[in-house]
């Protein structure tokens, strides 16, 4: 009776724990429920697009002179943008706004930006401002110009204009934010990851449970930030504007606000993921007591170490079932909060976006493990950790170090778009600044595995060093009217609790701590030149960029040549009329002889693509005074072939002069090229 007494006494021991890891799944069911749901929001509102939105084409032309005001100015991008209401600005000479205001997408296409004009503007050149917010969510801006009748001085200078400028206080606070979440992130997952697989006992010390808390606060903290800072940010205003509540609902409706929303709610899920991970592996498990064998035959001796293994396991089996169902849901929590970046950035948008977005969650969550796992070991290694522990991070750390290296080398591909992206662009630049901090760290931690592999072969120091506690010396939390008594008493304390501490930092321990300080350090300026990365236009977009510009330049009407009398002018105009024809684009030359005031001789050429003449089914040729308030002056053109027209004019006036030609390359499809040159 009494041996079978014996044997049920595991079962009587843990009657109430059934119950517990009952509630515990629910607990995580619940969570990971959740978590899924917010990570497919995330997921599903990323589409691909080409990252940074380029200017494509605008209406007037970029430079172009135009014989009557337009009633409004039309920018066409590459790519969706978000509009606010001073996204696109029009002013005149003396830099008065001349736009309605409030633009809006042309015909609902969202890749387009329409700003009416007021009525009645004068002759002259007219600056355009623009602004907007790619879909990769990245402000983006510029500004041109353009003339109505003829050019003219202007007090605006496009140069200040030109790009997406913030304020310099809200640009270097909203990077700061970027740069605190991106490391709060890496703490947050990367130390609930090392306490779960490497070290269930550290769930218990305070030190890992402050830096817990440190990432979540600073990742909760920082968001919040961001999204506060954000309205400021894309449209350069000063920091007074980062209360301004219809601004912060506006960022809510883009996509980077939808994502911000989404961390905010994961950051909730994840308060709850941190009380369980606490609450679960934060409590010891009970120790198995000894059976009295002193007297028992060895059968029986037999049976009651079996017994002891199998409750050593039903003791052990709720903390094994609690990690499993902890790393479940922490894997689901790191993948959801990675999402909120990924979803909103580089990887969002441009090519193979269903290949860059797992990538870019799996560069971050390595880049978690390695980074967060740091810190913890910092930790780990301080309160005595043995080297098996240390051991099992180095294999973590060496499989984040790989996901790193491929994820990585895809990024930097996909991101470059070509070898001199690398030394041309501040992207390439940025990216090669932080391979060679990946490549110190790497040095580094090839350094900390030396100190392990001593750590190793000293068995008295590789053994875990048991906490104990350090009883206080009397009278040292006594108080002395004696400031050196006093003095000597507060140091003798001091020393009494740090004693405890001090305990695991033997030799080797202290070599290998501080081998792994240095690699920490190196992983903060990582995480600084990361953020950075996150807001330059990638390689293969600032190539886009530079080559809509040249092609813009191109299109443009040049600067007004000054003829000579007497001489031949010729004025080169390139047409597109976005026909499908061979005859839709290609190159007017306008020739002009004697280029003076009075009768001159024109001829009219029009040449395709590849330099041979084209014929067009009708073309007008004609010439403005807009100075004067003079023409246009028709040209009435005889054909001499193929592409080739003659005629006369009469310039009566010196001034400056706009010609003209209008082109039809068919039934539905016309252009009308403009160019100026100066007469006298």
């Amino acid at each position: 009776m009494e041996k079978a007494s014996h044997r049920r006494l595991p079962h009587r021991r843990f009657p109430h724990r059934g119950a517990a890891r009952r509630i515990a799944r629910r607990r995580l069911a619940g969570l990971l429920g959740t978590l899924g749901a917010l990570l497919a929001l995330m997921l599903a509102g990323a589409g691909p697009a080409a990252a940074h939105a380029t200017l494509d084409a605008t209406d007037p032309a970029q430079n172009s002179v135009v014989a009557t005001a337009p009633p409004a100015v039309t920018l066409t991008f590459s790519e969706t943008v978000s509009l606010s209401s001073d996204s696109v600005r029009v002013l005149d000479p003396a830099g008065k706004a001349v736009d309605t205001g409030n633009p809006a997408h042309a015909d609902g296409k969202g890749n387009t930006a329409r700003v009416g004009l007021n009525s009645g503007l004068a002759n002259g050149t007219y600056t355009v401002a623009w602004r907007a917010v790619s879909e990769d969510s990245h402000p983006v801006g510029g500004a041109f110009t353009f003339s109505i009748g003829a050019p003219s001085d202007t007090s605006v200078s496009t140069t200040a204009l030109q790009g997406a400028k913030a304020d310099t206080l809200v640009a270097a606070l909203y990077g700061t934010g970027r740069t605190v979440a991106y490391a709060a992130f890496a703490l947050l997952a990367g130390v609930a990851a090392f306490v779960l697989i490497c070290w269930p006992a550290g769930a218990a010390r305070r030190p890992v449970q402050r830096l817990l808390m440190t990432g979540w606060t600073a990742l909760l903290a920082s968001t919040v930030v961001v999204l506060m800072l954000r309205g400021p940010y894309e449209r350069g205003s000063g920091i007074g504007q980062a209360l301004d509540l219809s601004l912060v609902r506006t960022t809510l409706d883009e996509r980077i606000g939808t994502a911000l929303a989404a961390r905010l709610l994961l950051l909730a899920a994840a308060g709850i993921f941190l009380s369980l991970l606490v609450g679960q592996l934060g409590q010891p498990p009970k120790p198995v007591s000894p059976a009295a064998a002193e007297h028992q035959d060895a059968e029986h001796q037999d049976e009651d170490a079996e017994l002891r293994e199998l409750e050593q396991r039903a003791v052990e089996r709720p903390q094994r079932e609690a990690r499993l169902g902890l790393g479940v849901a922490g894997l689901v929590l790191a993948v959801a909060l990675s999402a909120t970046w990924v979803g909103a950035d580089h990887a969002s948008v441009g090519i193979q976006v269903w290949l860059a977005l797992p990538f870019g969650i799996l560069h971050l969550i390595a880049m978690a493990l390695w980074l967060g796992g740091l810190a913890s070991l910092l930790v780990a290694l301080r309160e005595g950790v043995g080297a098996e522990v240390v051991d099992r991070f180095s294999r973590i750390a060496f499989g984040s170090v790989a996901v790193l290296v491929v994820t990585g080398v895809y990024q930097s591909w996909r991101g470059l778009g070509s070898w001199s992206a690398l030394t041309d662009t501040e992207y390439g630049k940025l990216l090669l600044v932080k391979t060679g901090c990946v490549v110190v760290m790497l040095g580094v931690a090839w350094m900390s595995r030396s100190w392990l592999a001593r750590l190793r072969s000293a068995p008295t120091e590789a053994a875990e060093v048991e906490r104990a506690e350090v009883p206080e010396p009397v009278g040292a939390v006594a108080q002395s009217a004696d400031p050196v008594r006093q003095a000597q008493l507060d140091r003798q304390l001091a020393a009494t609790r740090s004693a405890g501490r001090e305990r695991g930092l033997t030799p080797t321990r202290a070599g290998l701590r501080r081998s792994v300080l240095v690699e920490a350090l190196v992983a903060v300026a990582v995480l600084v030149v990361t953020t950075m990365l996150t807001n330059s236009p990638p390689g293969r977009v600032a190539g886009e960029i530079k080559a809509a510009g040249a092609t813009g330049a191109g299109n443009a009407a040049p600067a007004a040549p000054q003829t000579e009398p007497d001489r031949t002018v010729e004025l080169k105009l390139p047409y597109d009329t976005k026909g499908r024809t061979p005859n839709a684009k290609g190159t007017a030359t306008v020739t002009l002889n004697p280029a003076r005031t009075g009768p001159n001789e024109v001829k009219l050429a029009l040449d395709g693509t590849d330099g041979k003449p084209v014929d067009v089914p009708e073309v007008q040729l004609a010439f403005t005074l807009p100075d004067r308030d003079l023409g246009p002056l028709p040209v009435a053109l005889t054909p001499e072939g193929t592409g080739r027209w003659s005629g006369t004019t009469q310039l009566p006036l010196a001034g400056t002069w706009v010609v003209s030609v209008q082109i039809r390359s068919s039934d539905i499809d016309q252009t009308t090229p403009t160019q100026q040159f100066k007469i006298g």
